[in-house]
């Protein structure tokens, strides 16, 4: 069954998340290029960084709910980093009794171009939502009637 208007709309709301937690994280780097101990990124810009990625991959479980389609991000969702990118997001959103717990390290270590594929993962999406009309000022009173009643 496709996705209602509704369904849409609320799937950015997630879009939207990411996009904020990505743009903390270009901010943090832009501020502070400099690395923590060990050459790893401070606290802040793991943070932002970690709910970015996390965030990124509950877009990812919308886009596959919904079963949308588009060939450039389906092309994305091809890559085996999709599972890691997954194993990431439960890393930052369960507790680890390890630091740099392989949830971490492995979608770094074993990832293919990750931060350039998670960047072009993110720009498609926004792609998509563009070309489809969807955002925040786009919502047509169907949807705030849905809204009204949930």
């Amino acid at each position: 069954m496709p996705a209602t208007e509704t369904e849409i709309h609320t799937f950015h709301r997630y879009f939207i998340w990411q996009t904020v937690m990505r743009q903390h994280f270009f901010d943090r780097l832009g501020e502070h290029p400099e690395t923590g101990p060990k050459g790893h990124p401070d606290i802040e810009t793991f943070l932002y960084m970690s709910y970015w990625y996390a965030a990124l991959y509950v877009v990812v479980e919308g886009w596959r709910e919904l079963e949308l389609e588009d060939e450039e991000i389906d092309g994305l969702l091809e890559s085996r980093n999709v599972g890691l990118l997954k194993r990431y997001r439960n890393g930052v959103f369960q507790f680890q009794r390890t630091y740099y717990d392989k949830r971490f390290l492995d979608l770094i270590t074993d990832g293919e171009n990750v931060a350039e594929w998670v960047r072009s993962l993110s720009s498609a999406f926004g792609r998509y939502f563009l070309a489809h009309g969807v955002g925040p000022l786009s919502v047509s009173s169907d949807f705030r009637a849905d809204c009204a009643t949930s």
